[in-house]
């Protein structure tokens, strides 16, 4: 792993199509740590697909045009990814609890399982969200500091 920590900044429209871009990135940065198995690159490439969709989604709500912000940043132990909205914002702890995904009742709810994802699949997560737009941290740990999740 590099011994400097690297940060880049990137912005794309928000529509959907610039998601495969997004889950690129997510793989080109993890492969500079050569330990993370292919599984745990995957479950990270979903966390941030799912944190990306959801800030197109709140861009589509508010009728907004501006670029979705993502900035990577790796660091000696971590890989890090913040995307940012300019949606309306929403408040973290008012969300809708819904049933566990293993549990029958859950198929009654066609959305909803992208924060719990975010949760599971990253080893840090972080929102931060105002009636300006939302900014989601996901993070893995690298460098024999990773859990297999």
């Amino acid at each position: 792993m590099m011994s400097d920590p690297a940060s880049m900044d990137f912005e794309i429209p928000a529509r959907p199509e610039y998601l495969s871009l997004v889950r690129a990135l997510v793989v080109e940065a993890a492969e500079m740590d050569t330990n993370l198995s292919h599984e745990r690159v995957e479950d990270f490439k979903v966390a941030v697909s799912e944190a990306t969709t959801n800030a197109i989604e709140a861009h589509a709500r508010a009728c907004r045009d501006e670029s979705i912000q993502i900035r990577c940043k790796i660091t000696e132990d971590r890989l890090e990814f913040h995307i940012t909205d300019r949606g309306f914002g929403f408040y973290p702890d008012q969300i809708q609890v819904l049933p566990e995904p293993d549990d029958p009742s859950r198929l009654n709810f066609e959305r909803g399982l992208g924060i719990y994802l975010m949760r599971v699949l990253s080893d840090d997560v972080e929102i931060k969200s105002g009636p300006d737009g939302t900014q989601v941290c996901l993070a893995i740990h690298l460098s024999g500091n990773n859990s297999d999740s």
